[in-house]
């Protein structure tokens, strides 16, 4: 029997941004269906009303492109199984909501708001008592004829098990008796989730289903649907939480208050969209064989290598650190040209004129971690920052107060005369002082640093600072430090 062509989707409902974790959904559903040749497909679930947020649905198309996360049916694009929005989709699950009623698989149910509002008081887990679910068949119809209010509920199984298998984790099982009679058509005319999903996924012909293990135990509602349809259950791929970890060490799952998890904000940040892609494919996959020890991929060899099997059960953990190094890394490859089209916008302000702006991005390019600390790098160059005497103090290189004002005072007009102000000929000079004071290169090379920084780290070495902020500002830095020491 020949298998069933690879069909996944991912489906976000449009309540704001895109956080981390609906990214690595998406892009593991993505992965799913090219690395089996297959379709995947894009849906807006927006019929949560209550929750709906104006632009979101722009946000993830925004951002699915930006990551390069192209699929082949959905809005904009298009298919054979449109609308892609739920909610211009209404029509088509009432009509399924009925069929699942003639089934005997769902009931009308024509409870008020207020019987349910007392059942809570009296029952505070929310379970439904069931009192609709064995109407008599004339009874609904009075219902319905008179025009009462309904909602459609999914009539559950009261003995036995149900289970399913899931990629990663395995057999799931619950017991029948733990489900509640679940709502599948709200008043307003509106599916829920619990219900629309399963429809559309049907519909759209969708043989893969990824999303988060929270709804590990909410399947096997998902699952009788589909048996009670006489439905070929998809393969599910249940995803292993992301947990975050606090400043003080400790790991919860991931939230605003590890800092910034949605992706337009990491990529305001100064995150390049590769390597945050890169990062959060290896958060719950490990490549196999001969990639075992890969940690960089580009999204076509991700599509090339990824496969379900390297899906682990285990949590995992959101590191900014590690992101933070990933990025450094994609940033060090980029051809100086594309680095200083990226960094320039995050200079607030351009730098003053004596400062050779490329010198100073071609000193930051290998330095940092994300563009986001450029303006942070370039404070230096653009001032003085006030630094204490006792900066100079350097035991490596035993740097003293006296010999730092010796070094300066025998660079400034070594300095001075030299001729081509390039990074060759201003070490070539410092070498002499070194020379001429009889003392380590690297006291020299430090006491000129500080004076012309104001800073014990930098990115780059005294010559380099010098080549970026040009001759008069850089003698006039060290007449600074002369005055200070």
């Amino acid at each position: 029997m020949r298998e069933k062509p690879v069909v996944s989707r991912f489906a976000p409902s449009p309540t704001g941004y895109m956080h981390i974790g609906n990214l690595r959904t998406a892009l593991y559903s993505y992965l799913i269906a090219r690395h089996g040749g297959g379709k995947f497909i894009l849906r807006i679930e927006d019929t949560d009303r209550e929750r709906f947020v104006e632009g979101a649905t722009d946000v993830i198309i925004r951002t699915l492109a930006t990551t390069g996360i192209t699929y082949d049916e959905g809005p904009g694009v298009g298919g054979e199984h449109g609308p892609y929005v739920q909610s211009e989709r209404k029509p088509i699950y009432m009509e399924y909501a009925k069929k699942l009623v003639d089934l005997g698989a769902a009931y009308y149910c024509f409870c008020t708001k207020e019987r349910l509002e007392q059942l809570h008081e009296e029952d505070a887990t929310g379970g439904y008592d069931r009192h609709c679910r064995d109407l008599s068949p004339e009874e609904v119809e009075k219902n319905l004829a008179e025009g009462k209010p309904f909602v459609i509920r999914q009539k559950m199984p009261l003995t036995g098990t149900t289970s399913y298998t899931d990629s990663v984790f395995g057999e799931i099982s619950v017991e029948n008796e733990e489900l509640q009679d679940q709502i599948l058509m709200k008043a307003d005319g509106y599916p829920t989730y619990n219900f629309c999903h399963v429809v559309d996924d049907y519909l759209m012909g969708v043989t893969h289903v990824v999303r988060g293990s929270e709804y590990l135990t909410s399947t096997p509602k998902y699952v009788l649907l589909y048996d009670a349809y006489g439905w070929e259950r998809p393969t599910y791929v249940h995803l292993p939480l992301l947990m975050g970890k606090g400043a003080d060490g400790t790991i919860s799952k991931l939230s605003k208050r590890h800092g910034a998890v949605s992706f337009e904000d990491l990529v305001a940040d100064g995150y390049l969209p590769e390597a945050i892609v890169n990062y959060i494919a290896l958060l719950g996959w490990a490549p196999k064989g001969e990639m075992a020890e890969t940690e960089f991929f580009t999204l076509p060899e991700l599509e090339a290598a990824f496969d379900i099997a390297g899906v682990n059960k285990s949590p995992s953990v959101f590191d900014f650190d590690k992101l933070l190094w990933f990025n450094g890394e994609y940033i060090k490859k980029l051809d100086f040209e594309h680095f200083r089209r990226l960094a320039l916008p995050f200079l607030k302000t351009p730098l003053p004129a004596g400062v050779d702006t490329d010198a100073a991005l071609r000193l930051l390019q290998g330095r940092i971690g994300k563009l986001g600390e450029v303006e942070e790098k370039c404070a230096f160059f653009r001032a003085l920052p006030e630094y204490e005497p006792d900066l100079f103090e350097n035991k490596k290189n035993k740097v003293t107060l006296d010999l730092a004002k010796q070094v300066l005072e025998a660079a400034l007009p070594v300095l001075s005369a030299v001729s081509a102000w390039n990074n060759d000929t201003l070490y070539t000079a410092l070498l002499s002082v070194a020379e001429l004071l009889a003392c380590k290169s690297g006291a020299v090379m430090w006491a000129v640093r500080i004076s012309v920084s104001g800073m014990s780290v930098t990115p780059g070495g005294a010559t380099e600072i010098m080549t970026v902020v040009g001759r008069e500002e850089s003698l006039a830095r060290i007449r600074i430090a002369l005055e200070k020491l």
